[in-house]
């Protein structure tokens, strides 16, 4: 009996997507996986994966016009393409998803890695909020099928559109470790430079703070975060890596001293977050800093992995980072805890209720 064929789309050239990698490879040895993204003239050669890649062309990157030239290359791909269940990732690619799947009657899946309108990016502009805010409403309550990734943002779906979601977190893959109880040289931030994830005061903050800061990553805020580095005068103290592959990202991370996790107080999604770098640092068994907001709290109440600060201030985030690096009874205590927490929350223990998930949509 041939495999059933589960297609996911997203919004991104698949090249630095470890998460998707993640859920494509473990539902591969049970099915034949097709992950669709973009390519550009700048992207490299994906990787071999156990699954198929496609990436469809685009001469937009960014804005109004990325947006519909991609849904549209996207619907027409999707609607020739054999398929047993389609899954959306995130808003941005939900609209072809939500079209074709009806045409062709099969099952589709909504990943709601986050909740899309309530990014600082969108919520601050009333036009583009009430644009993605149509397109949800209109899309998101006919996706029986979903999961996210905590049982904050589940609530959420359910009060808005009476939708049931499961909870599949985003863990990284446990990987081998040697506890090393010295302090890295260097602070790290990982992931996208984005609006809403506190570089305005992270940056001033590194002036107060004998260590360096290595930013791998890169997103809509990045030229403010170059122009902040100016303005402070923090060039030999703040350095830019760009886009990292996975691979030389884990080496960046196990070496680190301190990782951060900072968001702003601006939009829901923020606030109920839970970030793949707050995890990554665990696995990698380091402490970080890290926004006291509710998910994160709940986690740190068991294992107390991170330093949690509700004042985003520069100068409190600075005499933070310095309590951090001098405490060092603190400092060990959160990397033991890390090194313990690191068993429990990784991938290979995360996986089998995605599994359970299609096994249930697909049988």
């Amino acid at each position: 009996m041939p495999q059933q064929t589960i297609i996911f789309t997203v919004f991104n050239d698949l090249t630095y997507d470890q998460r998707m990698m993640r859920i494509c490879g473990s539902l591969s040895t049970h099915y034949d996986v097709l992950l669709v993204g973009r390519s550009f003239k700048s992207s490299k050669v994906p990787a071999e994966m156990p699954y198929r890649q496609k990436r469809l062309p685009s001469w937009f990157r960014k804005g109004k016009l990325a947006y519909i030239e991609y849904n549209l290359r996207l619907f027409i791909f999707l609607l020739f393409q054999p398929a047993n269940a389609i899954c959306a990732i995130d808003l941005d690619t939900i609209f072809p998803c939500y079209i074709v799947t009806g045409l062709k009657k099969i099952p589709r899946i909504y990943d709601a890695h986050e909740l899309f309108c309530e990014m600082k990016e969108i919520v601050e502009r009333p036009a583009i909020y009430k644009f993605w805010k149509w397109i949800e409403r209109n899309t998101v309550p006919h996706f029986r099928y979903g999961y996210t990734v905590n049982e904050i943002l589940a609530a959420e779906f359910r009060k808005l559109y009476s939708v049931q979601y499961r909870v599949i977190r985003n863990l990284p893959i446990l990987k081998e470790l040697n506890p090393v109880h010295k302090k890295g040289d260097y602070i790290l931030y990982q992931g996208a430079v984005n609006e809403g994830r506190s570089f305005e005061t992270l940056i001033p903050a590194m002036q107060w703070v004998d260590h360096t800061l290595i930013i791998c990553g890169n997103g809509n805020f990045m030229s403010k975060a170059r122009a902040l580095v100016e303005e402070y005068r923090l060039e030999e103290k703040v350095i830019f890596k760009g886009l990292i592959l996975p691979s030389e990202l884990w080496q960046y991370t196990q070496n680190a001293a301190i990782g951060i996790t900072l968001f702003d107080r601006i939009g829901d999604n923020n606030y109920y977050s839970l970030a793949n770098r707050f995890f990554d640092y665990i696995q990698a068994g380091i402490p970080q800093l890290c926004v006291d907001y509710p998910v994160y709290r709940q986690i740190n109440e068991q294992y107390r992995v991170a330093l949690l600060v509700d004042d985003l201030s520069a100068e409190n985030l600075a005499s933070s980072l310095n309590n951090l690096l001098r405490n060092d009874v603190l400092y060990h205590e959160l990397q033991e805890n890390s090194f313990k927490a690191r068993t429990m929350f990784h991938w290979q223990n995360e996986e089998k209720y995605l599994l359970d998930f299609y096994k249930q949509i697909l049988k």
